[in-house]
């Protein structure tokens, strides 16, 4: 056996008057090979029982055959052995001679095993690197331990001293390869680095992008986008249109900040707000007496306010038709006047309005002049409504929960899908002010983990007197004439990738629509 613990009553022959035990070294006849301490040269041994009778005898020769026959073994398995463990191995003698180095430590060290047997191993590696040596001198095992041999070598390693009875005779080393790990951790470390670098600079070039303010990536949304980044470096007269509620002002300070007025004011009045008596002042100042109850020093406009920037006329469709001739004289001189004043003053601003009025029926019905009307639609930018690109929906959700889960030091919570369809299905008729004060509300009142439909204010949970279809498409293809597939993949498409808000889109289960994704390898 490889183990070497024959008993050597297995190895035994009779005895007969041939032989002269008293040459022979007597041995218990239970012992094992193991158990003996040496062997005289040619010596045999005799097998004696517990009364002291020889029972039996092994042949010296019987012992060598067999402990050669065993060591041969012994050597083909620790060979094998060696060659199997995907570890390097090192064997050295209690000297620190390497006795053994497998195929794996050549591997690792570039050093092929003729070249490195019979030297110490401190040769090959600096001495305060080989854990292995204090093996030997200590006599203590390791495991696991960390460990550099070489300058590009990282490795695991367990060390244990050989002993034979209680003397040490040597030491092995078992080291697992962990450069690559090492040295992918060093990357990730590195690219880690880089990453929040990056996002820094991502954050500043946000800073520096004045739409990044403007969220969604709806097709509709991002035409708005690019038109307003491409008449921005411009002076063009811009005039914003869009129902009350997408962002108009934040489109038009988008445009101040990318263009070359960005140092100088951006100035805002909302033309429906003002009383009209008042109007005339709001916009080109007063001069000092100019009327009782005037202030005494008198008072800039706002066109004066906003010199060298930006004018931003909200709601321009509610300016009164008077005013609207004097902002027109204004736009066509290049000049204005205080009122009480005699003196021209230059005018140095960009024009943007908006309004969220039909200005050419507007003009049709005379409520509106067409000339000044043409001198402020130099270029025009619709932004669509909420219910146009509901796409975009998810995303300001998830930013607006996040902001209020900040501002009221909430953790954020999650939205139930059947909530995500209310939300999707809305006609949303203030746009994405009322979401956004849908959003606060509940972060408000909610404290649960997860938002639910009995969370939604009342008219969520009303039936819709209006069915507004959700599945058109642009193009002029109707969804008649769309296989099954092709309408999965475009209610996906409007729900943002929502599988229960699309199986409710088409009007059927949500596990149907689980089987069916599955079938269409969506």
């Amino acid at each position: 056996m490889m183990h070497l613990n024959l008993s050597l009553k297995a190895l035994s022959l009779p005895l007969d008057n041939t032989h002269k035990v008293k040459h022979m070294k007597f041995v218990p006849k239970n012992d094992h090979l193991s158990d003996l301490e040496h062997l005289l040269d040619g010596q045999d041994l005799a097998l004696v029982d517990e009364q002291g009778n020889v029972i039996g005898w092994v042949p010296y020769t019987r012992i060598a055959d067999v402990l050669l026959k065993q060591w041969k073994i012994l050597s083909s398995f620790y060979e094998t052995l060696l060659k199997a463990v995907d570890d390097a191995i090192t064997v050295v003698d209690k000297n620190g001679t390497i006795i053994s180095w497998n195929p794996k430590a050549e591997e690792l060290y570039q050093c092929r095993q003729q070249e490195s047997v019979g030297k110490h191993i401190t040769s090959l590696f600096k001495e305060e690197s080989v854990v292995l040596m204090s093996a030997l001198k200590d006599g203590k095992s390791v495991v696991r331990q960390y460990n550099q041999p070489k300058s590009d070598v990282h490795v695991l390693i367990n060390t244990q001293p050989v002993y034979l009875k209680d003397k040490i005779v040597g030491g092995i080393s078992v080291e697992r390869d962990i450069s690559d790990i090492v040295k992918l951790n060093e990357e990730l470390l590195s690219t880690t680095a880089y990453i929040q670098h990056l996002e820094s600079q991502m954050k500043s070039d946000e800073k520096h992008d004045p739409f990044h303010k403007i969220k969604g990536r709806s097709p509709a949304l991002m035409n708005a986008i690019h038109l307003a980044k491409k008449v921005a470096s411009t002076d063009a007269p811009v005039l914003i249109t869009g129902e009350s509620g997408v962002g108009k002002e934040l489109f038009s300070q988008a445009i101040h900040q990318a263009s070359e007025r960005k140092e100088h004011p951006f100035v805002a009045i909302n033309c429906g707000a003002i009383p009209a008596a008042l109007f005339e002042s709001e916009l080109f100042g007063y001069e000092k007496g100019a009327f009782t109850g005037a202030v005494k020093e008198g008072k800039k406009g706002k066109f004066d306010a906003a010199k060298g920037g930006t004018l931003f006329l909200d709601e321009i469709g509610e300016m009164p038709l008077d005013l609207q001739v004097k902002l027109l004289r204004v736009l066509q001189e290049k000049q204005f006047y205080r009122i009480g004043g005699t003196k021209p003053i230059p005018v140095d601003v960009r024009i943007i309005a908006a309004t969220n009025r039909d200005l050419e029926k507007m003009v049709s019905e005379g409520t509106f002049r067409q000339d000044l009307y043409y001198r402020l639609n130099v270029v025009s930018i619709h932004i669509p409504p909420l219910r146009e690109r509901i796409e975009d929906i998810p995303e300001l959700i998830q930013l607006y929960l996040k902001e209020f889960s900040i501002k009221y030091k909430k953790p954020t919570p999650t939205i139930d899908p059947e909530v995500m369809y209310r939300f999707m299905e809305n006609s949303w008729e203030g746009n994405i002010r009322q979401l956004r004060n849908t959003i606060e509300r509940i972060m408000i009142l909610v404290d649960e983990e997860t938002i639910t439909p009995h969370h939604l204010p009342a008219p969520f949970n009303q039936k819709p007197t209006m069915v507004i279809p959700r599945l058109e498409r642009e193009d002029p293809v109707p969804l008649s004439h769309l296989s099954e597939k092709e309408k999965i993949q475009y209610a996906l498409q409007k729900t943002y990738g929502n599988k229960s808000a699309a199986a409710k889109l088409l009007g059927i289960s949500r596990m149907s629509l689980y089987n069916k994704l599955k079938k269409y390898g969506l």
